[in-house]
């Protein structure tokens, strides 16, 4: 495993995931532990974007709750249905929003959050885990990481 990324400065986002995503797959090759890939991912796509909060919450006793994440603090408990990750779980579909404050029963963990993406990871058939994705600019989050976004959590 290596301990650290290999990410070109100045290219585009979609050439920056594609450089990312093999070294993913890397850390969580090899590693049957939910948590501790979670944990790994995290760091990596924060480092890789410096995107606000890249975390997980985990579906345990009928609500998100937190699980590994890098940022700043945040909520601990999420209700199906309720904000960004609580519909992404609902639907069972990636969540884009360019203005959070337009998303009606956004739940400001962080008031520094303007955008926001939510990809479900499913389970047999279920939700079991949500990786939610914040930025401190508007319109920031878009198709191409819901696309990326969507490939690593298939790997988990």
């Amino acid at each position: 495993m290596a301990e650290e990324l290999n990410i070109s400065n100045n290219v585009s986002k979609e050439q920056k995931y594609q450089e990312l995503l093999p070294q993913i797959k890397g850390l969580v090759s090899g590693e049957a532990d939910l948590i501790a890939n979670m944990a790994n991912v995290a760091a990596a796509i924060h480092m890789a974007t410096n995107y606000l909060w890249v975390g997980f919450y985990i579906v345990k006793e009928g609500e998100l709750v937190l699980g590994p994440f890098q940022g700043p603090i945040a909520c601990t408990r999420i209700k199906k249905g309720n904000g960004v990750c609580g519909a992404a779980w609902l639907t069972k579909q990636t969540q884009i929003v360019p203005d959070v404050d337009a998303f009606p029963g956004h739940i400001a963990c962080s008031s520094a959050s303007k955008s926001e993406i939510v990809v479900p990871g499913i389970i047999e058939s279920e939700v079991g885990f949500v990786l939610d994705v914040d930025s401190i600019n508007l319109n920031e989050l878009d198709s191409i990481d819901a696309r990326f976004f969507e490939k690593v959590v298939g790997l988990l």
